[in-house]
């Protein structure tokens, strides 16, 4: 893959070298009223291409910004349904507990061993 990188950031320099060697002419380049800027078309665009780099990049940062927040609420998320599902867990232990003191008669055939031996035969 860095290989294919390399190959395309290459082709890109060497067709704006190529570009620039062409196109030398001056141009003017209206900023706001009153303000004109005069350079080579060359000049011009490799800037505005450089100031488009930089915005996608800040734009990239600003993406993966938001994903680390995203991913930040999912995890807290995540561990707020743990606790709950936990705290059922809990709940369903204590219940299991009262109804087997509720039923006594299933505790002495465990206890005694008489309802494991009855199923085994």
């Amino acid at each position: 893959m860095k290989q294919i990188n390399f190959v395309v950031i290459f082709v890109i320099a060497l067709a704006l070298v190529l570009f620039g060697i062409e196109n030398t002419e001056p141009v003017i380049i209206h900023i706001a009223p009153g303000l004109d800027v005069e350079a080579p078309l060359c000049v011009e665009l490799i800037m505005a291409m450089g100031i488009g780099a930089v915005f996608a990049w800040v734009f990239s940062v600003w993406a993966q910004v938001q994903g680390y927040f995203s991913v930040g609420k999912q995890v807290q998320q995540r561990e707020l349904r743990i606790q709950q599902l936990e705290e059922d867990v809990q709940r369903y232990r204590v219940e299991l507990e009262e109804q087997s003191l509720l039923l006594p008669a299933a505790q002495r055939e465990t206890e005694d061993g008489d309802a494991s031996g009855a199923y085994a035969q």
